[in-house]
């Protein structure tokens, strides 16, 4: 029998609205509006603005169960930051910081290449999202394995290359809007701006940049099965 904690992980559906509220606009106005001595203070404004980040990904780890690499590493990074800041260090830390995440996901996503469970599979290449078995007895039969394994090695060093994208461009808008020393209400109000900033300088283009390599991915599919995208779906998304 199914409990309701399994039902719930199992039935569990992305909520971009309410994570891009939670995790960008509420700690961006926290940081940027209420840092002043008339309303929080910065030492306050810092610890309620990265509470919420922090507190909705431990939720989500805790709740359904996501407990994945990359999920860990952005609690660490909301930790780090308020860190930096709390420990008033010098703000060229928080660029190394928005720099070093990006890139160790990066690095993963090259090192798992030598292993049996590459990223780009885990995420994109899952039953999840495609009928991974029906793919892979046409694959055999028609001898086309060694090529899509190749191909799919691609979309690895293509995925790699998103997070170096995100790292170089993290390092270069934390060192260009964070200049104040932490600690103080400008180095908030940055904080909260460089936040706000990097959702459409950084997140959106990596969005982009995934969705080219899923395509890449689809397209090698088809050519090589010479199935439509409809009939490689996962069931329970062809179902929908």
């Amino acid at each position: 029998m199914t409990s309701p904690n399994t039902s719930s992980v199992s039935d569990h559906k992305p909520r971009p609205w309410i994570d891009l509220l939670v995790s960008i606009i509420i700690p961006s106005v926290i940081l940027m509006k209420f840092s002043g001595d008339e309303y929080l203070g910065s030492v306050n404004a810092l610890i309620v603005g990265l509470a919420f980040p922090l507190g909705w990904g431990l939720f989500e780890l805790i709740r359904y169960g996501k407990k994945n690499f990359i999920a860990l590493l952005g609690i660490i990074s909301v930790t780090l930051t308020g860190g930096i800041g709390l420990l008033e260090l010098d703000a060229g830390w928080l660029a190394i910081k928005e720099a070093a995440v990006p890139a160790v996901i990066g690095l993963a996503v090259l090192v798992s290449t030598r292993t049996r469970y590459p990223l780009v599979r885990t995420l994109l290449y899952n039953p999840n999202v495609l009928d991974v078995d029906k793919i892979q007895k046409t694959l055999v039969e028609k001898g086309k394995v060694a090529e899509f394994e190749a191909r799919l090695l691609n979309a690895s060093y293509f995925f790699a290359a998103t997070f170096l994208f995100s790292s170089i461009m993290n390092y270069v808008l934390a060192r260009w809007i964070v200049t104040s020393d932490a600690g103080t209400q400008a180095f908030n109000e940055e904080l909260g701006r460089m936040t706000l900033v990097s959702y459409p300088m950084i997140a959106i283009p990596s969005m982009v940049m995934m969705m080219l390599i899923f395509w890449y991915l689809w397209r090698t599919i088809s050519r090589l099965t010479g199935y439509k995208l409809e009939q490689v779906m996962a069931p329970h998304l062809a179902d929908k």
